[in-house]
């Protein structure tokens, strides 16, 4: 009588498993569509912006690709590249996070306890990160405390800040070219 019941109990913890399985398989392929369409809209954009330059300037080029940043038992990362290039060029970069444990996409907020300013501290490091490099390297250039152009100095992070997990699982905050520093610096990342 009691190896039916354990067989019963051990039963409905593999049915409860699998049903647990395949709602994060489809959140997962939910959060999978979510950023493909994303992904869509933004080569569109770029697309589009791309010919309309193309027939005002001339020649220039587009290159949209990806990479695959981060893939674990624990999380997808999706890198798309877009670099565009006419007598200069620039890069930006877009990451797409899928936390395997829940199939739901992952924001910053995410990884951090709700209701707590994770933004502050993070900003702040970056803002020594960036103090220490110029000091390093003169050729290093970060607008921060800028007194010529104050409207161009970084202040704070954001929810929509891209980052990305690297593979020691250290958090990666990274910026567009000229969002924090003059175009020549290209994509700016920080650990």
């Amino acid at each position: 009588h009691a190896e039916a019941e354990i067989a019963q109990i051990q039963m409905s913890e593999v049915q409860e498993n699998e049903k647990i399985r395949q709602e994060i398989q489809q959140k997962a392929a939910e959060s999978a569509g979510e950023i493909n369409a994303e992904i869509q809209t933004l080569c569109d954009k770029y697309i589009t912006e791309f010919k309309e330059n193309m027939e005002a300037d001339g020649y220039q080029a587009l290159d949209i690709s990806h990479e695959i940043v981060q893939t674990n038992d624990q999380y997808f990362t999706l890198k798309i590249i877009c670099i565009y290039s006419a007598a200069d060029s620039a890069e930006w970069n877009y990451y797409y996070t899928i936390d395997l444990a829940t199939g739901e996409r992952l924001a910053l907020s995410d990884l951090f306890i709700d209701g707590s300013d994770y933004i502050t501290p993070i900003s702040e490091n970056i803002k020594e990160q960036m103090a220490e490099q110029m000091t390093a390297d003169e050729n290093i250039i970060y607008w921060i405390n800028d007194p010529d152009f104050p409207e161009f100095n970084f202040s704070s992070i954001t929810d929509e800040t891209e980052f990305y997990l690297d593979e020691k699982g250290s958090l990666i905050i990274s910026f567009q070219e000229g969002d924090v520093a003059p175009m020549y610096m290209g994509v700016c990342t920080f650990e």
